[in-house]
């Protein structure tokens, strides 16, 4: 992962673990660590205040929200 490439907070409260991920691989990473650590059970997520701010994020980007 590159310094200027986005990465968010990834955490596992069950193994006591937190790492940063980069943005565009979160989701093969947390898919992963939940197949081989927990039986894909989906125990490691984002930090699910990170994961609201980036849903508003894209609902502001894309204008969901505008009124016409």
């Amino acid at each position: 992962m590159s310094d200027d490439e986005p990465s968010v907070p990834v955490f596992c409260d069950d193994c006591g673990t937190t790492t940063r991920v980069a943005l565009d691989d979160v989701d093969e990473a947390i898919e992963r660590h939940n197949d081989q650590l927990h039986d894909g059970e989906e125990i490691a997520q984002v930090d699910p205040e990170i994961a609201d701010h980036l849903a508003d994020l894209v609902v502001d980007d894309l204008g969901l929200l505008d009124e016409e």
